[in-house]
């Protein structure tokens, strides 16, 4: 299989909500320099990330929606259901276990592990919640490679260390832990304190720019779709809940 570059397969996602939304619309074709204009990323990099997707495109016309749609999501390998347990179900992985976007994402939480007594035999979404020392065990025996951690961080090495001998390839790691695993195993990780830290900078930053005006930000008009204040340091993960 090919291999994608990191931000390409961030991208893609980004492409998927426009095509999803022109589908909606009803509309059958569209250009990359329409994908371009309302992402904001420029089209010359929209056609480069969409050439491995293996779908051509027809001069002057552009692409089949649902095509291109089908065909971002078999890149993705969202078009087949990957098997996951996530370990840790607090508030954060209670929320994950209540959204049911993951599915259309290509991941479905088979189970969860938790140490607490009061969670252990509850059910979230139709997913129960087992006690944490049958992890191991069950991940050897279902064979699962996708590993959700929704644990402290103090607690989050020794449960990837389970998770790892077991059998996990991929860990989406919610823990503020920075993980050690063996190579090849594959860790995506999602950096609350680093996203909330540039929120609060690009916050703070603005409000001094703009200081001549009572504080208050300057009415930005005609806003792109994946707008959100994106910047050079603000490209994480797409698989963005």
């Amino acid at each position: 299989m090919e291999a994608i570059p990191l931000l390409t397969l961030r991208r893609l996602p980004q492409y998927l909500e426009v095509l999803q939304q022109f589908k909606e619309e009803g509309l059958t074709m569209v250009s990359a320099t329409r994908i371009a204009e309302l992402t904001g990323v420029h089209m010359t990099q929209v056609r480069r990330d969409l050439a491995y997707t293996k779908v051509v495109g027809t001069p002057k016309v552009g692409h089949n929606v649902r095509d291109l749609i089908r065909a971002i999501e078999q890149t993705l390998n969202w078009n087949d259901l990957s098997s996951c347990f996530l370990v840790g179900a607090g508030h954060l992985g209670t929320a994950i276990l209540g959204y049911s976007g993951l599915e259309k994402r290509g991941i479905r939480i088979l189970a969860a592990f938790d140490n607490d007594p009061e969670l252990v035999g509850t059910t979230v979404n139709k997913i129960k919640i087992h006690p944490l020392e049958k992890l191991g065990n069950l991940l050897s025996r279902m064979h699962v490679h996708i590993g959700i951690l929704t644990v402290p961080g103090a607690e989050a090495q020794q449960v990837c260390d389970v998770m790892v001998q077991n059998g996990i390839l991929a860990i989406w790691n919610f823990s503020s832990a920075i993980l050690n695993v063996p190579e090849g195993v594959i860790v995506e990780n999602i950096d609350m304190s680093a996203s909330l830290a540039v929120l609060s900078r690009r916050v703070a930053e603005r409000l001094e720019n703009n200081g001549g005006n009572n504080g208050e930000p300057k009415t930005i008009k005609n806003k792109k779709i994946n707008d959100r204040g994106k910047n050079e340091y603000t490209e994480l993960s797409s698989t963005q809940l």
